[in-house]
């Protein structure tokens, strides 16, 4: 046998083990290699094939550990397969000048069948050890009998609502004000989600009674003007002055999440489950991480307390600082520009973050998403979400914007709000005519996952909800809410809709 074909058996073997091994006349091994390589492969395919929540089970610590263990297993044995493979072929019959580099070749080709394996490992490491970083932070404190319950996960209950914020935390400032609040209600059969946006200038805002925040404000969340002339007592600013007055909890700290949620459930009339809080400057670091986004800036945006900041005019790749800037700025514009800037910077991220980008990035953008999110989801309960994030991708989202003129923000209309979001609800679990044109979107998955769809901005944290506010003049009104409007056709075509994203 000449050293070609030594070669190409072994490189056979790597595709189908044993096949080397039959070549040589180990029958017996051949045939014992290759009948187990096919009935992994049969298993394999039963597994993903029978299992009803294969996303879901991927997900669970236990079994990315086992896919850890089981890539370092695999890709030794692949490693022994191969020497031993190049052994049986007894290159030692070869000239001295074949041997080496049949022997060379042998040794490379040993080494590549090995990093597919490690590169798996790695992969889902990262993500294992990223996923618990953001599910396994303190959480808001529970009643401890609301365990998971593994027949039944939701307890019987017929809809989830989970409070997706935007905040702006950054290791330069103190508290984290939520400039972005929204609260996606989901049928956990269907589901078809109400995504609920509240503004953050509501004003005297209602706390639950009984709650320390109502013994402290009875009449309503109002504080003395700030020196400046602004205000620190807007529904914004709850999570932070929660934060920063631990006596009024009996001297309990970190009660800002709770505080909020509670909140915006008494004043939607609703229950929160769980919180995800969005860092607009994690967000910044998951736009550095992918290598930028590419936008065209359609006139100079001036930004910072003095002016002193200012993204040109032009065609041209932004890092994470500017492109929030961009999204975020206020001086010499108003917020539906603000909102149209925000979308155009969401789009470009959606469109430029190919599968390709993330995974030559992965540890960067692994990195970023650790600061980008902050979650008091249970680590257990993730299985349970990915199908129900599944659901929500290809069933009705609607939004309902609690903005002027359907709620006064200086004096809003608390059981209006309520009555609102109760026929929102019931709404929703009739099925309703689409549009015409309207197809299921990508943007309705976001209300559960995701990381790069939402952003820590003013006006939302949620494309599908971004978009009915922005043209809220030009979306007829469903009565008798009058801010509610369908999700768009696509996420990255909602979103970068009528902008400069290149």
């Amino acid at each position: 046998m000449g050293a070609g074909a030594v070669l190409g058996w072994l490189a056979l073997s790597a595709l189908a083990p044993g096949a080397a091994h039959l070549r040589a006349g180990w029958r017996r091994t051949g045939l014992a290699l290759l009948g187990g390589y096919l009935a992994a492969l049969v298993a394999l395919l039963a597994v993903a094939l029978l299992t009803r929540n294969l996303m879901g089970a991927l997900v669970r610590d236990s079994s990315m550990t086992a896919i850890i263990a089981g890539s370092a297993v695999l890709g030794l044995a692949w490693f022994a397969l191969m020497v031993h493979s190049f052994v049986v072929l007894r290159p030692g019959g070869l000239s001295q000048a074949g041997q080496i580099v049949t022997g060379t070749l042998a040794g490379l080709l040993a080494v590549a069948v090995v990093l597919p394996f490690a590169w798996a490992a790695q992969t889902v490491w990262i993500s294992r050890q990223t996923i618990n970083d953001i599910f396994d932070q303190p959480a808001v404190e529970r009643d401890p009998r609301e365990g998971v319950v593994a027949d039944d996960p939701w307890a019987s209950r017929e809809r989830v609502n989970i409070l997706l914020l935007g905040g702006d935390a950054d290791d330069h400032r103190t508290g984290v004000r939520t400039d972005s609040m929204n609260v996606a209600s989901i049928d956990v059969r269907s589901g078809a989600t109400v995504l609920f946006s509240l503004p953050r200038n509501l004003e005297d805002v209602r706390f639950r009674p009984g709650t320390p925040m109502a013994e402290r404000f009875p009449n309503g969340f109002r504080l003395p003007p700030d020196p400046g002339g602004g205000r620190s007592d807007l529904l914004n600013s709850v999570w932070e002055y929660a934060d920063a007055h631990p006596e009024i909890f009996g001297g309990r700290e970190r009660q800002g999440a709770r505080v909020l949620m509670d909140t915006i459930g008494y004043t939607l009339g609703l229950k929160i489950d769980w919180y995800a809080l969005v860092n607009m400057w994690g967000f910044a670091r998951l736009i550095d991480a992918i290598g930028g986004v590419r936008l065209h800036v359609e006139q100079d945006v001036v930004f910072g307390r003095y002016n002193e900041g200012l993204v040109k005019a032009g065609t041209r790749r932004l890092k994470g600082a500017d492109a929030m800037w961009y999204a975020r700025s206020r001086t010499f514009s108003d917020d539906f520009t603000r909102m149209r800037r925000q979308r155009c910077v969401i789009g470009a991220l959606l469109e430029q973050a190919d599968p390709a980008t993330v995974l030559t990035r992965f540890h960067q953008v692994a990195l970023a998403t650790k600061e980008l999110i902050r979650t008091d989801i249970p680590r257990d309960m993730l299985e349970h979400l990915v199908p129900l994030a599944l659901k929500v991708k290809n069933a009705e989202v609607t939004s309902v914007q609690f903005v002027p003129p359907l709620i006064n923000t200086g004096y809003p209309d608390w059981e209006r709000i309520r009555e609102i979001t109760k026929e929102a609800i019931r709404d929703s679990r009739t099925p309703r005519a689409r549009a015409a044109t309207a197809a299921p979107s990508p943007a309705g998955s976001v209300a559960l996952g995701a990381t790069a769809s939402a952003t820590a901005t003013d006006a939302t944290a949620l494309p599908s909800a971004a978009t009915p506010a922005a043209t809220a003049a030009a979306t007829p009104r469903a009565a008798p809410s009058g801010a509610r409007s369908p999700k768009p056709k696509g996420a990255a075509q909602g979103l970068s809709e009528g902008c400069g994203g290149v």
